[in-house]
């Protein structure tokens, strides 16, 4: 297999390539003075099963065009088969139509990625699983809840019942789950109402957080509203501490210095999304890598081995 990897998140697929034993496929990916992106595969791939590591964070239209060059790139470098690794995938929060006249983006750009020549796609922690259905090509979501339940047993947060995972919303319940049961705890949802776009209103806590540990999961921290809301109304409600463990790190504006200001104990992230400064120096968010599980997802899909088997 060859691993190669775009601009958006370099030590990420490093760090893959380093897990595998294979070296990053050279190739130049670079922008002319109009900022037109240009792609130069500097090995030969005749033959090859390329996997191309590629986030689609900010800034996301650069990457995702990146992105579609690379893929173009190696089809017509005769690729034999060409895997896009998006351990982000942006615009998935557009994955349906929210009014009269507005796009289902994420099906917009599962068609981009599908007619650049891609042949397969795996991905972490999609918004929404059904977006797996937008594409017409074998897509593999993965799931985080591995990584965060080795984090969770090596920092000793998992103490008899007190533990309890919450769900931030109603539409994360699956999510929190399925990680309430690998970790035998109680599951509690926190229903909310979002009056405007970036402001959610904490409404109620259904389940019992009074004088336990409990932590928020959620798939995206963007603004960061909606955690540090309800971080604030699971302390009102008496829960001993609370902590948060979330997939892609968006982080954008403000969103650090409200996680540092609230009462979350600590924000645990993947390196989905490549850490800015802030994130570096913040004293209670914590990175931690899916690296490995994206290694043996990797290593997987090119030996024709189930991807499914990671998660029993």
């Amino acid at each position: 297999m060859k691993i190669l990897s775009g601009n958006s998140n370099r030590p990420l697929s490093e760090a893959i390539s380093a897990k595998l034993g294979v070296p990053l496929t050279e190739a130049a990916i670079r922008r002319f003075s109009d900022q037109e992106v240009f792609v130069e595969i500097l090995e030969n791939v005749r033959g090859e099963d390329v996997f191309v590591v590629q986030s689609t964070c900010f800034p996301a239209n650069d990457n995702l065009m990146e992105l579609l060059v690379i893929i173009d790139a190696l089809r017509r470098g005769s690729a034999r088969r060409i895997t896009a690794v998006i351990p982000y995938f942006g615009y998935a929060r557009q994955d349906r139509k929210t009014g009269p006249r507005t796009p289902i983006s994420a099906k917009l750009v599962a068609n981009l990625i599908t007619t650049a020549g891609a042949d397969r796609v795996l991905t972490l922690e999609l918004h929404a699983g059904q977006i797996q259905g937008f594409f017409d090509i074998p897509t593999d979501n993965l799931f985080s809840s591995p990584v965060f339940v080795a984090h969770i047993e090596a920092h000793k947060k998992k103490q008899g019942n007190e533990l309890v995972i919450v769900s931030p919303d109603v539409g994360g319940v699956v999510r929190a789950r399925g990680l309430a049961k690998r970790l035998e705890a109680d599951l509690a949802i926190i229903d909310k109402r979002r009056e405007h776009a970036g402001v959610s209103e904490v409404m109620n806590i259904i389940g019992d957080v009074d004088g336990r540990t409990c932590l928020l999961v959620d798939d995206i921290i963007d603004s960061a509203g909606t955690l540090c809301n309800a971080a604030q109304a699971l302390v009102d409600q008496g829960a001993k501490s609370v902590s948060a463990y979330v997939t892609h790190g968006v982080l954008s504006g403000g969103a650090v210095a409200r996680v540092t200001s609230s009462p979350m104990e600590g924000l645990v992230i993947t390196d989905s999304i490549p850490p800015t400064e802030a994130v570096r120096v913040a004293h209670n968010i914590v990175q931690v890598s899916i690296a490995p599980l994206l290694a043996d997802a990797i290593e997987r899909i090119a030996g024709e081995k189930s991807v499914s088997s990671l998660f029993d």
